[in-house]
């Protein structure tokens, strides 16, 4: 650790990281396709050959989505790990179920950075209010708190009056967990009359922090910042001081794509999130979060100088069904593919007379009779289904990450 950064990693010049990274990222792609179902995912894919963001995104995506098909037909982790299961020291589930293996080492999923730029320090005393079975979150913020040197109070969730009576008698000074749960803890502690004021600061994750909540924890003297992380992955990005968006972690490459393909978007434009994380344990390739953000222009007032991303804006699925037919962003992105005079597309479903029906706006230069009726004769192809074609001028299709805009009313 260096003064005010967790490591000089932070603080690298930015076309030193992305050289250092890539030279990583190859040596993980010939770790990763140790195992087998990467194997046959990159079959075909020289490693030596994946130099830059261009080549990156020419590999497949693989979804979260995909994980639970493939751990059911080869339990516990669908042959995406390079080893035997002793090289791990848990198995956790979330929603799905789809299992996550923690390997046997320090701090596996990186979360000691976040806690640090939050403020957390060696000899500090964290009431780690994240759960501690089936999913890893607990000990995902347990491990990186371990890394830096605190002590950790494993409290998990619920059991809020017990929790707070906990609080006023060990005195801890960092809180981990969700922003909603230490709101809560703070007005029960106040019906209690008990005193919680030896946390000052904390890591939280795992839901939105709007304004408003954060100001009413600091009010009552808890410094929190938040970070993104995911299960599968670790973390992704995290809150320095600045308060200026989040940083990326040092051991990811993300991508912002647009949702349903692995094609990268424009900066600032809201796409879902792609990343790779330099991890040999569970060595994912361009493991698609389902989560939407943007990358954010410059770099932190901070001094931390990775790419900052606007952090979580919702989710990238959005599927729906029409007519009795499910209708995928993945079938939108095929259309716009065929279609080299679009630029971009949202698909908005709506109902008329209680009959659905379905209109693909096209950002286009040209609005030629003859491409709208290719366009419609694509959307009968791909989606099997008939749809109104819309020719807008390019940019005039909201920046929100949607590429499927349900607009029914079931009321």
């Amino acid at each position: 650790m260096i003064a005010g950064y967790y490591d000089s990693l932070e603080t690298r010049i930015p076309e030193a990281r992305v050289a250092e990274q890539f030279a990583s990222l190859r040596d993980h792609l010939r770790a990763a396709m140790r195992a087998p179902a990467i194997a046959r995912l990159l079959d075909g894919v020289d490693p030596d050959a994946v130099t830059d963001r261009d080549t990156l995104a020419a590999l497949p995506v693989v979804r979260k989505s995909e994980l639970t098909a493939l751990q059911a037909e080869s339990p516990p982790f669908g042959g995406m790990i390079p080893g035997p299961i002793e090289d791990y020291a848990n198995v956790f589930a979330s929603p799905g179920p789809i299992f996550e293996p923690m390997p046997r080492r320090d701090d596996p999923f990186r979360m000691a950075r976040a806690l640090f730029a939050a403020g957390v320090r060696k000899g500090d005393l964290v009431h780690n209010t994240f759960s501690y079975h089936f999913t890893p979150a607990g000990a995902m913020l347990e491990s990186g708190a371990r890394a830096i040197g605190c002590t950790v109070f494993p409290a998990g969730v619920g059991q809020t009056e017990l929790q707070v009576r906990v609080i006023a008698r060990l005195r801890p000074n960092v809180y981990v967990g969700t922003p909603s749960f230490l709101n809560i803890l703070l007005d029960k502690a106040a019906e209690l009359g008990e005193d919680v004021g030896s946390i000052t600061k904390g890591l939280v994750s795992g839901e939105a922090l709007p304004p408003s909540l954060r100001g009413a924890i600091g009010e009552r003297g808890v410094s929190v910042a938040q970070c993104y992380a995911v299960a599968d992955v670790g973390l992704i990005a995290y809150e320095s001081p600045a308060l200026e968006g989040m940083i990326l972690d040092e051991g990811v490459i993300l991508e912002i794509v647009r949702p349903g393909t692995g094609d990268p978007v424009a900066d600032g434009e809201i796409g879902e999130v792609v990343v790779t994380p330099l991890n040999p344990d569970y060595p994912l390739v361009r493991f698609a979060t389902g989560d939407l953000s943007a990358v954010m222009p410059g770099t932190s007032p901070c001094g931390r100088t990775n790419t900052r991303i606007r952090g979580w804006m919702g989710r990238a699925d959005q599927t729906t069904k029409v007519r009795g037919m499910f209708v995928h962003p993945s079938q939108v992105a095929e259309v716009v593919r065929r279609h080299p005079e679009v630029v971009r597309a949202r698909l908005v479903v709506g109902s008329v007379d209680n009959k659905d029906v379905m209109t693909l706006r096209c950002e286009s230069e040209t609005g030629d009779p003859s491409l709208v009726a290719a366009i419609a004769a694509s959307v009968r192809d791909v989606c099997k289904l008939r749809g109104n074609i819309g020719i807008v001028p390019p940019g005039t299709l909201a920046n929100d990450g949607k590429v499927i805009e349900d607009v029914r009313r079931y009321e």
